[in-house]
């Protein structure tokens, strides 16, 4: 299929793929650029790269690719089971996975290799999100709930929305928290410049109100380590919360400004040329998730233990900064 465009005056001295990825829903601009070098794309009746600058006034036809699936497609994507049983499987959920597919994450998904290992699995969230009761941010690991019926399904979701579930999440903060342990009581809404952002914004049409629970595990130097216990489940909130205070996750791309740290910075020492990164993704984990199986009436707790990366940056805090 083809699609036909005019370059409007406010698109000049835009690369073409970028305008096409902004101009088409539902693509990547990785699939867009993909397409134009295809030979997918015309300017003015020639064909050109993705790189190419678009003027005012120019026509622009596009050969439009596939749209992707809606249906999750199994990939035997290996899984740290914390607990299963007849109802619902909880699942330590590694860094980097995505929960579901998405806008330029279409395979490698945590529902993915949910459905290549169990026959069956609740359909309540529809056909991409297939057992999914709640989710986690893509470079967050940690303990996850899925339900197998929508039973079960039905139960745990009402669980979360009444604030009956108790989630600990541990972090790795940079910045001086000047107290202990306190409530970060502060509404959240959608960033008003950048859409993949979440930002304090009391009022605001688009917010709701947040609770976070933050206490202090241990200090060093100007990093900590910290338990956090968020009442409410808001987009970001553990990471929009702490940013708020001035102490946000570390290597948190979006709210800290850096997304990689190498040890020595960690240690309060100077900066080697060349040095490895001793981190590259947020500091944060789902460590535990207490709810009430459904299906027996007991409250269960699970605990995800702390991945590799997160336990390096540990032992790096423990040897060069003060407990």
């Amino acid at each position: 299929m083809y699609r036909d465009f005019v370059v409007p005056e406010s698109a000049g001295g835009q690369r073409i793929d970028l305008f096409l990825t902004q101009s088409c829903d539902g693509y990547s601009r990785t699939q867009i650029r993909a397409a134009v070098q295809n030979k997918g794309a015309e300017l003015d009746g020639r064909i050109v790269r993705p790189s190419i600058k678009i003027q005012s006034g120019q026509k622009i036809r596009f050969r439009v690719p596939p749209p992707q699936s809606d249906d999750t497609v199994p990939e035997n994507i290996p899984l740290d089971i914390l607990f299963e049983d007849d109802g619902l499987v909880v699942v330590n959920k590694p860094p980097r996975m995505v929960v579901h597919p998405a806008r330029g994450n279409w395979t490698g998904t945590l529902t993915s290799a949910l459905a290549f290992r169990f026959q069956s699995l609740s359909d309540v969230g529809g056909p991409t999100r297939p057992g999914i009761v709640h989710r986690l941010d893509r470079d967050t690991s940690g303990a996850i709930v899925i339900a197998k019926t929508n039973a079960v399904h039905i139960h745990l979701g009402q669980q979360f929305h009444d604030r009956l579930v108790q989630k600990e999440y541990f972090g790795i903060t940079a910045g001086n928290i000047d107290r202990d342990r306190d409530v970060i009581n502060a509404s959240i809404g959608r960033h008003p410049y950048q859409r993949d952002k979440m930002a304090i914004r009391e009022g605001h049409a688009t917010s709701k109100t947040a609770s976070t629970f933050y206490e202090v595990i241990s200090r060093h130097g100007r990093y900590s380590q910290v338990r956090l216990r968020p009442k409410t489940g808001r987009t970001h909130q553990i990471r929009v919360h702490m940013a708020h205070i001035g102490c946000p996750i570390i290597c948190d791309r979006l709210y800290a400004g850096h997304c990689q740290i190498p040890a020595t910075q960690l240690q309060g020492k100077p900066a080697v040329d060349g040095e490895p990164t001793i981190l590259d993704r947020q500091a944060l984990h789902a460590r535990a998730l207490t709810f009430v199986n459904p299906q027996t009436g007991r409250e269960m707790t699970f605990e995800a233990p702390l991945p590799e990366d997160l336990q390096r940056v540990v032992d790096c805090l423990k040897q060069g900064g003060r407990v």
